[in-house]
Formats: C-alpha cells, structure tokens, sequence
C-alpha cells in the first residue's frame, strides 16, 4: 500500500540524470526540478538514476544533493535518494551513536521491516561502516536495553504463515506471566519477541487476550514513565500493526510544539513505499484531519513540498 506516484511514462535514466545536472548548475539550485523527478521515482529507478549519474559526471549524486541542499530539505532528499537498505543502514548508524533510551529507530528497523529487509539492512551496515550492526548495538546500549535490542537486531525469522497453536498458547502464558510479576527483561519474554515469526506472535497475542482479558500492550502500559516498556510496547507494535506505530509517531510529531522533523521525514521516506495508504487512512480517521493538511500546516518550503509529493498529495 505505498502512496508513491510514478509517472506511467518516465523519461530515461540519462535524461533525469542531465535534468538533475541542470538543477545544480548556475545561479542557485532549482529545487522544483530535483523535487518533480526523485519525489517521482521508485528505488529501482532511483538507484538507476544514481548509477548512471556516477558514471556520466563521475560524481556521487548524494554529494552533488548534499553541496546545493540544505537543513531538513537536505536530509529528507538524501534518505529518500538512498537505496532502502543503506539507508536503514544509515539510521541504524545514527541511532546508535546518538542512542538515547527513547531512542526506538532501532526497533523500528529490526520489527518493522521483513526478515529479508533486515538482512539486507545489516549487509550494508558491514559494506559502509566495516563493523556488524549488531556489534555497535551492543556497545553503545546497556542494561536490558542491551539485552533486548542486540537479539532484535540479530534476528532472522521466518517469514511464512504457518502457526503452531500450541506453541502460542504456552508462550501467550510465559509472556502473561512475566508481565505479571513485572520481569520485563525475563530471557523466555525477549525470546518470544525477538525470534517467532510475525504470524506466531500474532496468534500468541490473539491468544494471550483471549485468555487474559486484556491486549499485552495494556499491560506493559502499567508504567507509562519506564523507557524499557515503551520500547517493549513499540517492539510489539512494529511485529504486530507497524501502520498503527507509525501513525502514532507522526501524530507525536506533528501535533507537538513545534515539529519534529527528524521523525516526519523518517516515517515518511521509510514507509512510502510501503504502507504510508495505510498510515494516512488511519490518521485521517484517529485526527479527523488529513495527513497532508497537517503537514502543510506544520511545514515550509521546499521541505513541505517533497514530502507532500511522497505522500501523494495531488500532483505535487
């Protein structure tokens, strides 16, 4: 369900690369130009536009777009230009160096994306920054954050649809029961939540408020103060319902005082060609205002113009 709109008819790779060449040259940069053709292209396409770019003006497209761009413009054009891989590779990095316990890109990136995303994510973490993701993980979390975010990251889960109901309802009673005497960090919970495939926990989750009474997200709200459990409450979200965690992040950055770009421009340029359909239906209905006026309220410029094109509002 992406929201992305590409052309039926794109001109050729050599023709938006000599486009883009042209919006770099002279008196100042034409960013509407930049904005009509990447706001406009797939990754495939963009990763082609890249290459050829490279090789016909032996220059990396990114540092041309970084020397004539600035501020979240800038940001939200490189992240979008990047193949989808380095760029989780990218946020990952960043997360890491600046990690913070509300910190939650990393869940993001290890809950929110398929198994084979994942992997992808991490080969491109070793090619761009010589070390393993999860190495850099471990070393700059600690405590239960650590014991946690290292085996999410590490994951390789199955990604098929088969559910061993069993299984769901011994292990909806091994997460009731930890929750219950709050041992949150307990190794058999962090197992369930960071090895089952998707569809496992989706049926040990069914399960566990069938016979509980209660959705498990109610109970890790029993502390809404502890950054362990909102990060345990978003490790559940990303496996179970991503839209709805990210509706909720664009809500938090939008209607706070004063914008949080750097969460706008993540879940926008990560999920548009994805689930951003979705992201949008749900916020229209949980805000009764649509994403896209919001954004226009909330945004300027040339920032509020591509973000709007990528989530396909009209034509922009």
């Amino acid at each position: 369900m992406a929201t992305l709109t590409v052309p039926a008819q794109v001109p050729s790779v050599a023709e938006d690369c000599e486009q883009l060449r042209k919006a770099f040259s002279g008196w100042g940069t034409n960013e509407e130009l930049i904005i009509s053709i990447l706001a406009h292209r797939n990754a495939a396409q963009r990763k082609s536009i890249r290459q050829t770019y490279a090789q016909t003006y032996e220059e990396d497209l990114l540092k041309a777009l970084d020397k004539e761009l600035t501020n979240d413009f800038e940001r939200l054009v490189m992240l979008w230009t990047l193949d989808p891989a380095e760029r989780d590779a990218y946020l990952a990095n960043e997360a890491t160096k600046r990690w913070t316990s509300s910190n939650q890109v990393l869940v993001e990136i290890a809950c929110a994306r398929s198994p084979h995303d994942l992997i992808l994510a991490r080969q491109a973490y070793h090619a761009r920054f010589k070390k393993s993701l999860e190495e850099d993980v471990a070393h700059h979390t600690t405590g239960d954050f650590r014991k946690l975010l290292v085996p999410l990251v590490s994951s390789y889960r199955y990604e098929g649809d088969e559910v061993n109901m069993t299984l769901a309802k011994t292990e909806a009673k091994i997460l009731h029961e930890n929750i219950s005497k709050k041992a949150y960090s307990d190794e058999d919970l962090i197992r369930i939540l960071a090895t089952r495939s998707k569809a496992q926990i989706n049926a040990t989750l069914n399960h566990y408020k069938d016979e509980f009474g209660k959705d498990i997200d109610e109970d890790l709200e029993a502390d809404p103060k502890d950054e362990f459990l909102s990060i345990l409450r978003a490790t559940v979200k990303c496996l179970t319902y991503p839209e709805k965690y990210f509706e909720n992040v664009l809500r938090l950055a939008i209607n706070k005082q004063g914008t949080d770009e750097g969460a706008l421009t993540r879940v926008v340029v990560t999920r548009a060609e994805v689930d951003l359909k979705i992201i949008k239906d749900d916020y229209h209905k949980r805000n009764s205002v649509p994403l896209d006026r919001a954004i226009a309220k909330d945004t300027r410029g040339d920032y509020e113009k591509m973000l709007l094109a990528l989530i396909g509002h009209g034509d922009a």
